[in-house]
């Protein structure tokens, strides 16, 4: 360990937190979490005879650390996924022992929901928090609240074990389904971080049933406020409200950048996903604070099937900047566009139709190039006029393509990973950002058009034609036994079965060609 290292591990405060290990290039190699950063990150440089090979070959590299403090164990496991899922650390793929992400999941829909764990998130309208990259210390926290929030981990059947709610784990059927779903929600509070809130509401509550001689229940909230209480000495993990956005490097580069005011807290990016297309579909992912808040994502499905993607991101952006999305949703402070520079045209034409001006640049995907118009992306890049050595500037009209990483390219458009970059850059924590958010918009919109397409799969083309519903299809069904058949019959033929003005709009819809 370097002198400079040493003096400085001896500033690491005895509060929970997330580290980062870096490499003499200033590389991030290692992301981890800590109870209490002085003690575990100091651990690294202590002999110790249970290293094994791995381990003793991260700390050699380690050349400097840096760390980000948090309110407790609950916010720590939560920006650690977050980062190794930005900076994918080498260190981090070696070393850990979850496979993937896991998510809480929380099926609100149903009479008595179920809390489970899930490592496929999917669109199915349940509640998804998350994710979380320590399985185990995930588990552990679920059964820690359990005893103050108590839920169902298996569907309740006719017959189901009394034994869990006499331990007070489970719900009690004779409070009914409604009580347990607002307890499920003061869970979903604690998890997602809300822990503030939580307690003023619970206060409330308490007092409340105190004023109107509640007794039993007013001791009953009271225990649970001393319970939550305790839990800021149990090792668990949750959402990172208490993040300092200061300390993201990648963020203040942004603002650094781009000339915006604040480091950006809100940033959306979009994102379209269609086959020749077919299931057109777009995504809207945010990234609050630097992090991924999946309760604001959101998916549209596109007014008409067009292989058109400017078109198509034009409409997108055109109904979230709406006067009542911008109420319902707020504002971002960056926007992202999935593409280059006629995706990103469309985009700020969307915005500026609908009043609205915001820092506006896309992505493109061969070598993860940023696409920004110089007079109406509404950003100033600091290095146009102070041309930086370690960027790539290429003007295309008023088009400016910014490149953070001269020297590094990608083997396809969607690969994930830079090659032949040579040192790390020094926007590099900006690219590793830019790449989670353009990710993350990819993967959550090809799932919303995969569900599209399965949904599709199971569906005739009778579904489609107009006025005729469940009884004529199957009368139609079982006199010409398949569309096929109904394809090649005659009008008159239809007709004898469902009169013939419906047979005209059968025939026809079935015969023409479709116009757009």
């Amino acid at each position: 360990m370097n002198e400079a290292l040493q003096e400085k591990l001896k500033q690491l405060p005895a509060s929970p937190g997330v580290y980062f290990h870096k490499s003499a290039s200033g590389e991030i190699i290692y992301v981890g979490k800590a109870a209490v950063l002085k003690n575990r990150v100091r651990q690294y440089f202590q002999d110790s005879r249970g290293r094994d090979n791995k381990t003793m070959a991260l700390v050699a590299e380690i050349v400097d650390t840096d760390w980000v403090e948090t309110e407790s164990e609950v916010d720590a496991l939560f920006l650690e996924s977050e980062m190794v899922k930005r900076y994918m650390p080498r260190y981090n793929i070696l070393l850990r022992d979850d496979k993937s992400q896991s998510f809480v999941r929380i099926d609100m829909k149903n009479e008595w929901p179920t809390v489970t764990l899930t490592r496929n998130p999917l669109d199915d309208g349940a509640e998804y928090i998350g994710p979380f990259y320590n399985g185990l210390a995930l588990r552990r926290a679920l059964r820690y609240l359990r005893r103050i929030f108590p839920h169902l981990t298996k569907e309740r059947r006719p017959g189901h074990s009394r034994l869990d709610e006499d331990l007070g784990i489970s719900p009690r059927v004779s409070d009914g389904p409604e009580t347990y779903k607002a307890d499920l929600r003061q869970l979903m509070q604690y998890i997602k971080g809300r822990r503030t809130d939580l307690a003023k509401e619970l206060e409330r509550d308490m007092k409340r049933a105190a004023k109107e001689h509640d007794f039993e229940r007013a001791a009953a909230i009271r225990n649970k406020l001393t319970a939550l209480a305790e839990l800021k000495r149990r090792v668990m993990f949750g959402d990172s409200e208490f993040l300092n956005i200061s300390k993201d490097q990648a963020l203040k580069d942004v603002a650094d950048m781009f000339g915006l005011e604040r480091e950006p807290a809100r940033i959306e990016c979009f994102d379209i996903s269609h086959l020749s297309g077919t299931g057109v579909v777009a995504s809207m992912v945010v990234f609050a604070n630097g992090v991924s808040a999946r309760s604001e994502y959101r998916k549209f499905k596109l007014s008409r099937e067009r292989n058109d993607d400017t078109a198509n991101m034009f409409e997108v952006v055109s109904r979230r900047f709406s006067q009542k999305n911008q109420k319902s949703w707020g504002m971002p402070d960056v926007v992202l566009v999935d593409g280059g520079a006629p995706q990103l045209d469309a985009a700020l034409r969307a915005a500026e139709e609908q009043g609205v001006r915001v820092p506006m640049v896309a992505i493109a995907k061969r070598n993860d190039e940023l696409v920004v118009h110089m007079h109406r992306s509404n950003v100033i890049v600091s290095f146009v006029e102070a041309p930086d050595p370690t960027v790539g500037l290429t003007r295309h009209g008023d088009y400016l393509h910014i490149n953070l990483h001269p020297g590094a390219v990608k083997s396809s458009g969607h690969a994930r990973n830079l090659h032949s970059a040579g040192a790390v850059s020094r926007y590099d924590d900006v690219v590793k950002l830019v790449q989670r958010i353009r990710d993350e918009s990819h993967r959550f919109a090809i799932s919303y058009h995969q569900i599209i397409r399965k949904n599709r799969q199971h569906t005739s083309v009778l579904d489609t034609l107009p006025g005729i519903g469940p009884k004529t299809r199957a009368l139609l069904l079982k006199k010409f036994g398949s569309v096929k058949g109904l394809t090649v019959a005659s009008e008159g033929e239809i007709a004898a079965v469902v009169g013939p003005v419906k047979a005209h709009l059968i025939v026809r819809a079935l015969r023409e060609p479709v116009k757009e």
